[in-house]
């Protein structure tokens, strides 16, 4: 029976046997490799991993594709939701110290499921995601320009992000109203340590007002916390790179 992609699960099924080509020599994978797909579907990029690999765990919430997916021997099976599934407790079920995982994302929680990941990071050797292209733009955008924002700032901290293929509409059945791409994060060994939250938090507050200098939104932020230490708040928020925010949460916080 032919399923019918679910607007509400933002089910968009890639068809494009090239483009499939594409995504999966761009994630290499290796057999025996520790790899957990986000919402397989129709198993259209599964089918050529699992070849590749031996083995996959597959994160599905549609009952019905979750049902469909059992059927095959070498998939092993999470009917949830992503937001709901602890990577580490995958990564202990599948005896590995750190997992690869991969996955066409629902365009409509893209953004919660790269902070769920950011938030167990520390149990991911990488990630490569399909996305909504405007997303990833987004995510490895530089400063100065229109779409550095949160998303650039608190993923480019932690991951170096590449974008690695673009992916049209046509690609997927329905087709998209937007163009795609695949990202490749690789994340960082050694990080800047720094309280996450208080990053997030201050981070939020910077680009709350995005035309407005830094003095009216993260300046007032920076008084309230009796903050004496320096920085310049005459500068709008896509000006100060990453490393200058993660550097003001380590002051703030008692690490710088």
């Amino acid at each position: 029976m032919k399923h019918i992609a679910r607007k509400r699960f933002g089910q968009n099924f890639l068809t494009d046997g090239g483009i499939i080509d594409a995504i999966v020599r761009a994630i290499a994978p290796r057999p025996g490799d520790p790899m957990v797909e986000i919402g397989p579907g129709l198993a259209a990029l599964t089918q050529p991993l699992v070849e590749r690999l031996g083995r996959l765990t597959v994160i599905e919430l549609d009952r019905d594709l979750a049902a469909r997916l059992r059927q095959h021997g070498q998939l092993d099976v999470i009917e949830s939701d992503v937001l709901k599934v602890d990577f580490a407790q995958v990564a202990q079920a599948l005896n590995a110290p750190k997992i690869r995982v991969v996955g066409n994302l629902p365009y409509n929680i893209s953004s919660p499921i790269l902070f769920h990941l950011l938030e167990q990071v520390h149990v991911v050797q990488d990630q490569h995601f399909m996305l909504q292209k405007e997303v990833i733009d987004r995510m490895v955008a530089q400063p100065a320009t229109a779409a550095y924002g949160r998303l650039s700032v608190m993923l480019q901290w932690r991951y170096a992000m590449e974008d690695v293929l673009f992916v049209p509409p046509e690609s997927f059945d329905p087709p998209p109203r937007v163009d795609s791409a695949v990202v490749r994060m690789l994340p960082y060994d050694q990080p800047a340590a720094v309280d996450v939250a208080l990053l997030s938090e201050l981070v939020q507050v910077a680009f709350s007002q995005r035309r407005k200098l830094l003095r009216h939104t993260l300046g007032r932020w920076l008084e309230a916390r009796a903050y004496g230490g320096a920085f310049d708040t005459q500068r709008r928020a896509e000006e100060v790179p990453v490393a200058d925010y993660v550097a003001l949460a380590r002051s703030v916080g008692g690490r710088g």
